[in-house]
């Protein structure tokens, strides 16, 4: 589906929508609850925040974009949620490997969520724009 403009139109069913509003009220939830050091609370809203990221990256499977950025959120959140426990348990202090400390290990998940975008943006973009025919513009 096109625009008038000939730009094309992403659209999301409402569930998808609403899905994904609600992914936004647990992560708040559990970055609030981080912040406020609301252990239980923070804890408990990892568990809807990564799974409705992994539900909402696997229904984009079929959008190479869509599904790079959502996998990358998903290691974003794993990442971010690690660092909340290791600061809840007092390990994030911790030298783990010479001047590594446990909050450090957040950098492994935060490292393969930007590997994930930089190949999207640096292979597969590329390679879907060679493939596509080109549009021509017309007024």
């Amino acid at each position: 589906m096109e625009s008038a403009s000939n730009d094309p139109i992403y659209a999301i069913p409402a569930s998808f929508r609403r899905m994904e509003n609600l992914h936004i009220v647990f992560w708040l939830l559990k970055d609030v609850s981080w912040c406020m050091v609301w252990k239980p609370l923070g804890l408990l809203m990892i568990v809807p925040t990564l799974v409705i990221a992994v539900v909402i990256a696997w229904r984009t499977r079929h959008l190479a974009s869509e599904l790079a950025h959502n996998l990358a959120i998903v290691l974003w959140i794993s990442a971010n949620s690690y660092w909340m426990i290791s600061e809840f348990f007092h390990f994030d202090e911790v030298l783990v490997w010479h001047q590594v400390t446990g909050k450090h290990m957040a950098i492994i998940p935060f490292t393969l969520g930007l590997l994930v975008l930089a190949y999207y943006y640096l292979v597969q973009k590329p390679r879907e724009a060679s493939t596509q025919p080109e549009q021509v513009a017309t007024l």
